[in-house]
């Protein structure tokens, strides 16, 4: 046979057992991966990372009081990690005739323990015109049924002192930039701390109701009204102080975030 009609035999052997594989691959069962490692991926595509890094900061208020004297409060949270771990940071406070009351500063790591709810672990520190007070903090945050956002959380003092904060709020869309927000936090103590003019048991409620116009969703300024009521002997030491018990005040304030 010459050289020629051996390689056109050559070609055609080759050509057939392309044929051949091609016509098996076509007729493979498709829920089974090829050999190796060529279908670990299938059907969805290679793995990807969802461990990203967020950040997140928002100040929830930032506002004028207006009553029997005038105040200026803030609070605002920030946070980063993701979306199973987390740093937060909280702070709080109202600057009074010069003077700061009501200043918390809090740090948590948190988890995810659910698809709507985080663990918190950390610390509180109270700094103001008064004493300063440190807490170990453990609580739980995130959003119940109907998207009320809920947090509960306890704290562990010196002394033996004990502590706890329930605090609820809710954005009822009237349109899609003007918002109502009911707000409410509850403080408990287990005993009287004269130093910071606390009483034990139920200490105060801080109640709101504001009303927010988001220009943008990141800046949004609002008008509302709010209620500071104190009870038993947190309202005994605001009484001998020369302060009311319980105020509703007119606020104006911006609320913005990044």
């Amino acid at each position: 046979m010459s050289i020629f009609a051996r390689t056109m035999l050559l070609g055609v052997v080759l050509a057939g057992g392309i044929a051949v594989g091609a016509q098996a691959q076509m007729h493979m069962d498709p829920a089974q991966p090829p050999p190796g490692n060529a279908g670990a991926a299938a059907p969805f595509g290679a793995p990807v990372m969802d461990q990203h890094l967020f950040f997140h900061a928002l100040l929830d208020e930032l506002e004028g009081r207006f009553g029997s004297d005038q105040s200026f409060r803030w609070e605002g949270e920030a946070w980063a990690g993701t979306d199973e771990n987390r740093i937060w940071l909280k702070s709080e406070g109202t600057l009074t005739n010069g003077l700061l009351e009501d200043s918390q500063q809090q740090v948590f790591f948190s988890r995810a323990v659910s698809t709507y709810f985080d663990a918190q672990i950390g610390a509180r520190y109270d700094v103001d015109s008064r004493p300063g007070r440190g807490w170990a903090a453990l609580g739980v945050e995130g959003l119940a049924p109907l998207f009320f956002h809920v947090a509960a959380t306890g704290y562990v003092g010196g002394d033996g002192r004990l502590a706890a904060r329930f605090e609820g709020s809710y954005d009822l869309l009237l349109t899609q930039r003007l918002i109502l927000q009911p707000k409410v936090e509850l403080n408990f103590y287990s005993q009287d701390d004269p130093a910071r003019a606390i009483g034990a048991g139920l200490s105060d409620i801080n109640a709101g109701l504001r009303l927010r116009y988001e220009i943008t969703r990141k800046f949004a300024p609002y008008i509302g009204v709010s209620y500071d009521g104190k009870f038993g002997g947190t309202a005994d030491f605001a009484r001998a102080a020369g302060a009311p018990a319980d105020e509703v005040r007119f606020v104006v304030g911006l609320r913005t975030w990044l």
